[in-house]
């Protein structure tokens, strides 16, 4: 008699419960993968003025693709450091790239308002120098390959706003420039004639180091030339409403402004889906 077979038995189906935690892991796989490839790149570049070498920054965001809006980020009067690299990222994380520029040259880092107020000093009186160092910057921000080269914009913080609308006057091929509590005065008002794209100036209504008298010389300049531009006034904001590091006191001319810093940057962003579309 042939002894009866044990029943074949299949393995049990997974459960409920562990597929649950396989579809959740498999989704987390796929979310790392994503964060890590969708990464704010920056990167530390030397390039040419003349004989001096300068030191600025790429960044940007290598989930966007193809080519994008390249900006040019100009520093304050203590040059290139963290607070104009953060505001670099920040504008990768919209979508462009971006170079943070260096003015001063490598290494030259002011650290005390003395030092800083005659190195900015030196490129205020020396126009063409400062032209010839934002347009280094432009020439590197165009040869960037993530940026499109027909569509470029300038901008800066306080020495910076200053410089990027030098940038403009000289005649640079960009399709806008914003200031943040730059000067607005130049010793040739005449070369507004030569910009190509529209401006916009986001000025501290109470800002004891732009006057009014110096505002109003602005929007004449602008006029005179038939430019495109805009200057918004932002109320109770004084020198450097935009940084974070510039205190609170309004007394002492220079103060960060919470307000202001945000209604001014979502202008900046208004004013790029402008100007790129």
């Amino acid at each position: 008699m042939i002894p009866a077979q044990p029943a074949l038995r299949l393995p049990a189906a997974p459960a409920a419960g562990l597929i649950k935690i396989m579809k959740k892991a498999i989704w987390l796989l796929l979310l790392s993968a994503l964060t890590i490839r969708a990464e704010v790149r920056t990167k530390v570049v030397e390039y040419q003025q003349g004989d001096t070498t300068l030191e600025g920054v790429v960044v940007y965001d290598d989930a966007v693709t193809g080519k994008r809006p390249g900006v040019l980020v100009v520093h304050q009067w203590k040059g290139l450091g963290d607070y104009e690299k953060k505001r670099a990222e920040m504008l990768a994380k919209l979508g462009y790239a971006v170079v943070a520029a260096d003015i001063y040259g490598k290494g030259v880092r002011p650290d005390n308002p003395k030092d800083a107020g005659a190195m900015a000093g030196k490129y205020k009186s020396d126009r063409a120098l400062l032209r010839a160092r934002a347009n280094a910057g432009l020439e590197l921000l165009k040869k960037q390959p993530q940026v499109d080269a027909t569509r470029l914009a300038a901008m800066g913080y306080c020495f910076g706003g200053t410089t990027a609308l030098e940038l403009a006057r000289s005649g640079a091929d960009i399709k806008g420039v914003v200031s943040f509590h730059g000067a607005l005065n130049t010793p040739t008002p005449e070369d507004a004639k030569n910009i190509k794209g529209k401006i916009l100036a986001l000025h501290g209504a109470d800002d004891p180091f732009v006057p009014l008298a110096e505002v109003t010389a602005f929007e004449e300049e602008m006029r005179k030339a038939h430019v495109d531009w805009q200057l918004v006034a932002y109320g109770n904001s004084v020198h450097s409403f935009t940084d974070w590091g510039a205190g609170s006191d309004n007394s002492k001319g220079a103060a960060y402004n919470e307000k202001a810093d945000k209604r001014s940057w979502e202008a900046m962003k208004t004013f790029f889906a402008e100007i790129f579309r």
